[in-house]
């Protein structure tokens, strides 16, 4: 819900390839093994194909006070994936004539700014131009405390607009918060028990639900994030995010899902249709996720530290469902993985080998950074024999020496390539590489 580390950008790739159906296990299970062995990654994941599962994987802790082992039962709090469910529920409501994609919500939110220019479709696709209410600096001061929909509107209604309805798009939360709303006023029933009845108990899912309080004894999980140590993260409270971010679920219930919506089980496929279609980069409670010349489409998670994705490729009919309570190894790798995997394309399974090196070998990197095309400097410090990183505006991150003046930040996939008598350090992300001067 909230982005904690905001270079890490999720990419895919677009070129010419042939695949073949024949799963590459062994190579992912070396991955999983070292990401375990080293302590980098605690998560699971499913694969499936035309509804058959081609593999799954749990690894790391559920609770680390105890030392409990994840498994395949597993649930995790999958965050915006959340909005996957929320639009289909949404869609079935249309579907029945209980709403319509153009009517507007000034009835149901009288006092959000610009209310009767705000369609219902402009809450799914992001262009309602309402103001994200987790991008706020106090949002984490009030996350664990639970809201009523009085509050919450009340909450959304301060933040106002940024942009004219419909001008633009750009992602929110808020906007699904209110469609949770706008579907509990339609059936007259809580949006827990909407879920339910609408897809969960049709498709089976018995690892899938809105979530609550975190009760391992069910299964679930406590999230982490790592600071030099795992530091277990305080829990959002669910009547926040609502169907922004508030559903609890696995892979394997993941990978179920998304299946069968796209084999036009949950909605119809003149609706589907309507939520891949693509404005401005967003659909309706979907996004494209490309890989070479393969056309995927799905979402992303993260809610405290819990980061989930969900992506299928309908050439394929091939599903991925990865879900993390703690990860330094980024799930954009993991996916990569698992897709390349698939398509029998080559993959690198990090070492995570470091270099040590002393304080004095350091100071031939420290100093600031740019490049006048890049819209971020570069502070490279260091603190005793570990040299970080800073952005402007954004916090400092370790740096891990792996090279020969290489240094890498596992977490958000950067990589810093440095060369001191030229005052230049070579910045690499998701397959972007800036070279950036060293300020006298």
């Amino acid at each position: 819900m909230k982005n904690k580390i905001k270079l890490i950008v999720l990419v895919g790739f677009m070129f010419s390839s042939s695949f073949a159906q024949q799963l590459n296990t062994a190579k992912l299970d070396s991955l999983f093994q070292i990401l375990a062995a080293k302590d980098k990654y605690m998560g699971s994941i499913a694969i499936a194909e035309n509804g058959k599962l081609l593999y799954t994987k749990s690894i790391g802790s559920v609770d680390l006070a105890t030392n409990t082992k994840a498994s395949a039962l597993t649930k995790y709090r999958i965050g915006s994936i959340s909005k996957m469910f929320t639009a289909c529920l949404v869609f079935k409501a249309i579907e029945e004539g209980k709403l319509t994609l153009n009517q507007t919500i000034d009835s149901y939110f009288p006092t959000i700014e610009k209310a009767n220019k705000i369609s219902i479709g402009h809450l799914l696709n992001h262009r309602s131009g309402i103001h994200n209410f987790t991008n706020d600096d106090n949002y984490l001061t009030y996350n664990t405390e639970p809201k009523t929909e009085a509050q919450m509107v009340d909450i959304i209604a301060k933040g106002k607009s940024d942009f004219e309805p419909n001008s633009k798009a750009d992602y929110s939360n808020s906007n699904y918060v209110l469609l949770s709303y706008i579907l509990e006023k339609t059936y007259n029933k809580a949006y827990k028990d909407i879920l339910t009845k609408k897809i969960i108990k049709p498709l089976g899912l018995k690892n899938t639900y809105f979530g609550g309080k975190t009760v391992i004894q069910n299964n679930e999980c406590y999230s982490y994030s790592f600071e030099e140590t795992w530091q277990k993260e305080a829990e959002t409270a669910m009547s926040i995010p609502m169907g922004a971010g508030a559903v609890v679920s696995n892979p394997t219930d993941l990978v179920i899902f998304i299946d069968q919506l796209f084999a036009n089980k949950i909605i119809n496929a003149s609706s589907l249709e309507q939520m891949k279609t693509m404005t401005d980069h967003y659909g309706m409670g979907i996004f494209q996720m490309p890989f070479y010349d393969k056309m995927g489409y799905g979402h992303t998670g993260g809610i405290d530290g819990f980061t989930s994705v969900l992506s299928y490729f309908p050439g394929n009919k091939l599903a991925v469902a990865i879900t993390s309570n703690g990860m330094v190894y980024e799930n954009n790798n993991v996916l990569v993985a698992a897709l390349s995997s698939y398509f029998h394309r080559s993959f690198k399974v990090p070492t995570f080998k470091k270099m040590e090196l002393t304080s004095a070998d350091l100071d031939q990197y420290l100093g600031e950074y740019a490049n006048p095309t890049f819209p971020l400097k570069i502070k490279v410090t260091k603190k005793d024999t570990q040299l970080y990183a800073q952005a402007t505006g954004q916090s400092a991150f370790p740096l891990d020496a792996t090279e020969q003046d290489t240094f890498e930040f596992m977490a958000a996939n950067i990589k810093m390539e440095f060369n001191p008598k030229e005052n230049q350090m070579s910045i690499t992300q998701s397959g972007r590489t800036t070279v950036m001067t060293r300020k006298p």
